[in-house]
């Protein structure tokens, strides 16, 4: 009887060990699948000859621009011009040639009326003509200067022009005269063709911003290269000189071409925004973030980040608003640089720069955007880091509005649960067991957490523990090497103790021939 219950539990204990390994087997399977899906995830990827003109001069190119450098834009952008203009006066001699083919045919007929519609016929020629003629004038060059007429009207300010002067562009203006004082001649001519540019500007607020862009894009060419050949300006001086103008003219025109009225940027800018707050569940693990926010220097870095994105708005000169954009990519490689020990990289930095912007929803971040590629000078947003970061900006911007499943390694319907607010990925940790999985290993799993935390917690007291214990024995050092400076340099000198006073008369020597004191006597009354 002993024997067969020892062999029944023998049967039980090799079953239990079986179902025991079956689990484990399990559990190992699902862990290392989470961990294949970790090391299968991709960071963010951006070759750097993406960030460059697809016509390959070597400059940045930009999105606005088509692939583009500013260059190269401008050079299609002419192209197609011309092209346009060559189809209109085509059009235009097209249908002045059926127009009189119509009129010579029917004028036999139409007898005494034929007066009266040859006089229409040639109204309706010339305002074909004038509206031809218009076109062209549009896309004539911005650099020629209007007619001496036009220039005197334009030297007559209007009332709105002075009700909208503001203390800003009184200093700016101000600087501005100061800055040029220093070159002479040079610096009379800049303010002359810069005065006549603003004045050539305020009459073309009809235009499109486009062609008001192209008008500025021509002006920065001509001014610099005027400076270059004729005035024989270095390099150097021309940028800090065109930065000037730049800073000059940008915010006497910031009211009128910032996010007009005739364009699409404000509702840009509402579904960028509005794409940025449905993104908010994004977490910096889905991106691959290199980023330890639990370090507080590290926190510092992402908020100081934050603000400069966010403080871009606030600034009316483009090259103010490419240093906010500047400003804050160099706070994410701090950041980066702190959290790995070792220098960032390029694949580092743009997922860090799309998740500082997906936190910080910059305000009327297209027009921002817009803004810049329009009426900045062309030569940074081509070259040096302005131009560098100014591009990854604008990649970031459109990873975000085309971001999907993929993207962050989801499923769609995953993604489409998170976009829709059902749920988010932090609750998801919890709630990603199934519910037959054993009671045990959950808590294990949980537990596990718990201390993986905890050592966390622990590492970093242990290490601010250290930084404050050489805090201070580098105060105590600090402290005594002043001290002994000081004593070095002011020595502690002990004099003898000073002779006590003897008395008046002791060196006299005829003391004893002194006639005795007087002494007080009492007279009787």
């Amino acid at each position: 009887m002993t024997h067969f219950l020892f062999i029944i539990g023998k049967i039980l204990v090799s079953r239990m060990i079986i179902h025991l390994q079956q689990h484990f087997l399990v559990c190992s399977l699902v862990s290392g699948k989470k961990m294949s899906l970790k090391s299968e995830r991709r960071g963010i990827h951006v070759d750097q000859s993406d960030l460059l003109c697809k016509k390959g001069c070597g400059y940045y190119g930009n999105p606005a621009w088509q692939g583009f450098c500013s260059k190269c834009w401008r050079e299609e952008y002419h192209k197609a011009r011309q092209k346009q203009i060559q189809e209109d006066w085509e059009l235009a001699e097209r249908l002045q040639r059926e127009e009189e083919e119509a009129f010579a045919s029917s004028q036999s007929s139409q007898g005494a009326q034929s007066l009266t519609f040859s006089k229409f016929e040639e109204k309706k020629t010339n305002e074909k003509t004038r509206k031809v003629t218009t076109v062209k004038k549009f896309f004539s060059a911005s650099s020629r200067v209007g007619s001496k007429k036009e220039i005197q009207e334009a030297k007559a300010p209007s009332p709105s022009i002075n009700r909208q002067t503001s203390i800003e562009t009184d200093r700016v203006s101000k600087e501005f005269i100061e800055f040029l004082k220093t070159f002479h001649k040079t610096g009379q001519e800049i303010y002359k063709q810069t005065k006549l540019f603003l004045e050539g500007m305020h009459y073309k607020r009809d235009l499109s911003i486009e062609e008001q862009s192209e008008c500025a894009q021509d002006f920065y060419h001509n001014v610099a290269e005027r400076m270059q050949t004729r005035g024989k300006v270095p390099p150097e001086r021309v940028e800090k000189i065109m930065d000037q103008i730049e800073k000059y003219i940008m915010t006497r025109l910031y009211k009128h071409v910032f996010c007009p009225e005739t364009t699409d940027d404000e509702k840009k800018d509402l579904a960028i925004q509005k794409r940025i707050r449905a993104l908010r569940w994004v977490t910096p693990q889905m991106l691959c973030v290199p980023v330890n926010e639990d370090i507080p220097e590290v926190s510092d870095m992402v908020v100081k980040a934050i603000t400069d994105i966010i403080e871009m708005d606030s600034k009316r000169v483009p090259r103010d608003k490419l240093a906010c954009i500047t400003k804050c990519s160099k706070h994410i490689f701090n950041a980066i640089k702190i959290t790995k020990n070792e220098p960032a990289s390029a694949d580092d930095f743009l997922p860090t720069l799309i998740y500082i912007v997906l936190k910080g929803n910059p305000p009327r971040l297209q027009s921002n955007i817009q803004y810049i590629t329009r009426f900045c000078n062309p030569s940074r947003l081509m070259t040096g880091e302005d131009g560098y970061y100014f591009t990854n900006l604008c990649c970031a911007v459109a990873f975000i509005e085309k971001l999907d499943a993929q993207s962050l390694n989801l499923s769609q319907e995953d993604f489409d649960r998170y976009m829709s607010g059902q749920t988010s990925p932090r609750k998801q940790e919890t709630e990603s067991w199934s519910p037959d999985a054993c009671l045990g290993v959950k808590q294990m799993y949980k537990n596990l957490d718990l201390l993986s935390q905890l050592n966390e917690r622990q590492e970093r007291i242990m290490n601010e523990a250290k930084k404050l214990e050489k805090d201070l024995i580098d105060w105590t050092d600090g402290i005594t090497r002043e001290v002994q400076d000081i004593v070095e340099k002011y020595p502690l000198e002990i004099k003898p103790p000073n002779q006590p006073l003897a008395a008046i008369d002791s060196e006299n020597i005829e003391n004893d021939k002194l006639p005795p004191p007087l002494q007080p006597q009492v007279y009787a009354g």
